[in-house]
């Protein structure tokens, strides 16, 4: 029994009463009976201090104690334990429906035993109360859900765990077509694409029960189309054994929002597209200018993407990679006919201005946003590991990355490819070369992986 429990005794009959009175001597301070011996003493002195527990007689002098019963219409009110001096199973069924906890025929066994009827009678209204409160809070979190669900815009659902709809909300018919009573009671993944389902169906089965989801999916219109929807999910779960009760969600329809994505999407794969003709014509304008080369630009910016891949450049880097490469002699385009297009060697003058093509490639380029991370391989691509190279002298690591790797496949393309003043070298000459100059025009490092690409396909 819990501690200060104030027992109201309501008994006519001295010796019932100190015979009760006797058995809870035993309980020390913990308990406080109070005696009164009428209904009205009764109400006055349940009106100055409510009692944990009411020990009645059922028949008193002023009426029946059966008056003071909850009869259900308050599930909290005292507990109250009745005592009758005979059996009667009418008055038994009649009192433990209107409320009362426990009914006693009064004999010495009994009285005596009183207090552990007391305090089984007292566990058991704890417990019905605790039921009462957690169906009153249920209640009124239900009243509340119901109030924002149904004023909402967007879907509010309660699924069950095999997503079985137990609530949808009254805006289920502006999102969907279908009225609440047409989907409740169906299975929430039937109406959900065919492409999505098997994703959308395995949350249900994982155990992060703490995890709000937000997910896109297609789901089916009454009308036969599909509409987007993102919806955000939770589990509520029971309190005491942690298990799912059930699935809360909200969704809202997106398909507006997915539609202008897809348009965006399109939009900026159509101007990468333009930007890709767009440098493939430049490309093709420089070949038609210096036939000598011809073919020379694609096959290096092939050759540079293998390498590059290899070394791990992500898609968006190679994106870049590949401007540069077939923009690399770009700057050739300001170069004279004369000096571009002649047949012999170039004189030391001519090869001055020829050494300036990547400064025209970067002044012609840079004013081009888009292709301002690019510009690495052809304003870089001449220096020189050892600093020898052009236009700025730059050394080792100074040169960028990409630049440093392009140098390479420039070269190799160069020597193995025909020429009006020369023939194409054999591929074994030109390793020998790349290696002879490796640490001295090109890195070391990069000589390596290029060349084990190379031979691999020998």
């Amino acid at each position: 029994m819990s501690d200060k429990v104030n027992i109201l005794l309501i008994e006519d009959e001295d010796p019932h009463a100190e015979l009760i009175q006797r058995a809870f001597e035993d309980q020390d301070s913990r308990v406080r009976i109070v005696r009164v011996r009428s209904l009205a003493e009764a109400r006055a002195r349940i009106q100055a201090e409510e009692p944990s527990l009411i020990i009645a007689d059922w028949r008193l002098p002023d009426g029946e104690s059966m008056e003071l019963l909850p009869n259900h219409h308050d599930p909290l009110a005292t507990p109250i334990i009745l005592m009758t001096s005979y059996g009667n199973e009418r008055i038994a069924v009649e009192a433990l429906k209107s409320g009362a906890l426990d009914y006693v025929v009064k004999s010495p066994e009994a009285m005596l035993d009183m207090p552990h009827l007391a305090a089984r009678a007292i566990e058991q209204w704890d417990a019905r109360a605790e039921r009462v409160r957690m169906e009153n809070e249920l209640a009124e979190r239900e009243a509340q859900f119901r109030l924002l669900a149904e004023n909402a815009s967007d879907m509010i659902s309660r699924l069950a765990i095999d997503g079985r709809i137990l609530y949808v909300s009254p805006a289920c018919e502006t999102i969907l077509g279908y009225k609440p009573e047409e989907l409740t009671g169906t299975i929430s993944f039937d109406v959900i694409h065919e492409d999505e389902r098997t994703f959308v169906s395995n949350l249900f089965k994982g155990n992060r029960y703490d995890t709000t989801y937000t997910i896109t999916y297609r789901a089916l219109h009454k009308q036969g189309h599909y509409v987007w929807l993102e919806s955000s999910a939770r589990a509520i779960l029971d309190r005491k054994t942690d298990s799912i009760l059930e699935i809360q969600t909200t969704s809202r329809d997106i398909t507006e929002r997915k539609k202008a994505e897809k348009a965006l999407q399109d939009a900026h794969e159509n101007l990468q597209e333009a930007y890709q003709r767009t440098i493939e014509g430049w490309v093709r304008a420089l070949d038609l200018r210096d036939r000598e080369t011809e073919g020379h630009t694609q096959r290096v910016t092939e050759l540079t993407l293998k390498v590059a891949r290899t070394l791990g450049f992500s898609e968006e880097e190679l994106t870049h990679i590949r401007r540069g490469a077939l923009l690399h002699d770009m700057g050739k385009m300001a170069i004279p006919d004369d000096i571009l297009q002649k047949p012999g060697p170039l004189s030391e003058a001519e090869w001055e201005k020829m050494r300036l093509h990547p400064i025209y490639a970067y002044e012609m380029l840079s004013p081009i946003s888009y292709l301002l991370p690019a510009l690495d391989i052809p304003y870089c691509h001449h220096e020189r590991w050892d600093g020898s190279g052009y236009p700025r002298g730059l050394k080792g690591e100074e040169i960028p990355l990409v630049a440093r790797l392009f140098a390479i496949v420039d070269v190799w393309d160069a020597l193995c490819s025909d020429r009006p003043y020369r023939k194409p070298l054999p591929k074994p000459e030109v390793i020998a070369y790349l290696r002879e100059k490796s640490g001295e025009l090109f890195e070391p490092k990069l000589v390596d992986v290029f060349l084990a690409i190379v031979e691999s396909q020998q």
